[in-house]
């Protein structure tokens, strides 16, 4: 059985049809696919910024040219931190980034508790002129995981 389409100069067999209809009858179906997919991917197609692993973090730091960023909140900087990191809450880094402007120069890399907010303030600190800014991949919780030494 052949089906004509009235849109379209042309026909399709009965296999095809069938196709055709399945798609028609669950487009919802379909739509909730893309859309979920679609946030599935959106956290990694919006990098902010360049992010660095443990190991370039600590020889970065080992070289002594680089200065570590907490976003993170005061209680959960006293709770755990790296050793000599500066601790700037996100929500107080637009109004307190005059205090970083010496280390313009420098590496800065952006720690955070998982790697999210640190994102953000990269990118923060990229249009206020920092030439040379990272976000550490995973965050602190990552740098827990792997056994690395933490301050109190």
């Amino acid at each position: 059985m052949l089906v004509s389409l009235l849109f379209y100069n042309a026909t399709i067999d009965q296999n095809h049809w069938n196709l055709v209809k399945f798609i028609i009858d669950n487009i919802m179906l379909f739509v909730l696919i893309l859309v979920s997919g679609g946030m599935l991917l959106w956290p990694s197609l919006q990098r902010r910024g360049t992010k660095v692993s443990i190991l370039q973090a600590t020889q970065s730091f080992n070289q002594g040219k680089t200065l570590l960023l907490d976003v993170r909140e005061e209680a959960a900087f006293a709770a755990a931190h790296m050793r000599d990191a500066k601790n700037i809450p996100l929500k107080q880094l637009p109004a307190r980034i005059s205090e970083l402007d010496k280390f313009k120069v420098k590496t800065v890399i952006v720690v955070c508790a998982s790697g999210i907010q640190s994102s953000k303030a990269a990118s923060l600190l990229k249009n206020s002129g920092f030439s040379d800014v990272h976000s550490l991949d995973g965050g602190l919780a990552a740098w827990q995981a792997q056994g690395l030494p933490t301050v109190k």
